[in-house]
């Protein structure tokens, strides 16, 4: 009897076929994979504006997005205040480590025991899921070991001159940098947005309405300088997602450019530049006192994501929507200042 068996020819017509398949369904389940981690990141979000809802309803303020240790936020002013990750801890079912810490003395960044503390701490509500940066910073708080490096960054506000046309409205509430290039200037630092430096609002304050005013949005994809290098820059910087403002002479307004010198108020940004506009920067440390993408941090390092075509960010009511990367400069700056008067109409 003559046994039958494929010929090679055929099975490599077999195997060709399954390679053509698994090539056309290879991008569906990608692109599958990649919704479903968006929509994790959208849930996350959520919880975050939920957990500053939550400050708010004990408080009757939204939390502080970064401080100095100086009254009211500390005994005294000394480096480094606390971001508005701390302040959420005990609305975002962390009060048991929020117990464990000493305010003042350095809260974020400086206090020993602070950062004996937060070593090993992992909180995965503070990362995007499509994020492709490291899960801990490149130094260490005192005390500690390397952090958690978050992906998500409060609104501060925006430059001035972004809502259009001009003359229409003047931002004057925000710090210039001063000439440092790289450590330590910061960049242009506002306090027209949500959560701001060293101060506190209420939704009254939210003239604009919290529909349409940012509170959070997202950092959590490379940044990339002039030669090709990819850098893990974001607001927290080097130092994690505990470290706040570190400027002891802080007012309570910026009045159009004072005080300058060193701006670096971390775990905030002040929208400057258009939505994943990632590519080109100044080669490592970057350019604070320039452009304010930098190392050690910038305040106006893009809001940018991994996913496609745009960023998830949190607004002041709780809700969250995704930005594309179209998105206007214009229609930012007003979703970024949360009483500007000005209308928003989303594409």
């Amino acid at each position: 009897m003559r046994r039958s068996a494929f010929t090679l020819v055929e099975l490599l017509v077999v195997i060709a076929i399954i390679g053509i398949l698994v090539a056309l369904l290879l991008p569906a389940v990608q692109a599958a994979r990649e919704a479903a981690r968006r929509s994790e990141c959208n849930n996350k979000l959520k919880q975050l504006a939920l957990a500053c809802h939550n400050h708010h309803d004990i408080k009757k303020l939204f939390p502080p997005g970064t401080t100095q240790d100086q009254p009211p936020f500390g005994p005294g002013a000394s480096n480094w205040g606390a971001s508005w990750l701390i302040y959420i801890l005990p609305y975002f079912e962390q009060n048991a480590l929020y117990q464990q810490l000493t305010i003042g003395g350095g809260t974020g960044y400086g206090n020993t025991t602070n950062g004996a503390i937060y070593t090993g701490v992992y909180i995965p509500g503070y990362r995007c899921p499509s994020t492709p940066l490291p899960d801990k910073t490149s130094s260490s708080v005192p005390g500690s070991s390397n952090l958690e490096l978050p992906t998500y960054c409060g609104i501060a506000g925006a430059v001035n001159g972004l809502i259009q046309p001009p003359g229409v409205y003047n931002e004057t509430r925000f710090g210039n940098p001063g000439g440092s290039a790289g450590c330590c200037s910061g960049g242009i630092l506002g306090t027209s947005g949500t959560l701001i430096p060293n101060g506190k609002i209420s939704t009254s304050a939210v003239t604009d309405g919290t529909s349409n005013t940012m509170m959070i949005s997202e950092q959590s994809n490379w940044i990339f300088t002039q030669n090709g290098s990819r850098q893990a820059w974001n607001a927290a910087g080097p130092h994690g997602w505990t470290i706040g403002w570190g400027n002891s002479t802080l007012p309570t307004s910026f009045n159009n450019g004072s005080p300058s010198g060193d701006l670096r108020a971390f775990n905030v940004t002040t929208v400057r530049w258009a939505i994943n506009q990632t590519g080109g920067w100044p080669d490592a440390p970057g350019n604070c006192a320039s452009f304010g993408v930098c190392d050690n941090t910038g305040q106006n390092i893009p809001l940018n994501s991994a996913h496609p075509g745009g960023v998830n960010a949190a607004f002041a009511d709780g809700s969250v929507q995704f930005l594309g990367n179209t998105l206007s400069l214009d229609v930012l700056g007003r979703l970024s200042i949360r009483d500007d008067n000005q209308p928003v109409v989303l594409p």
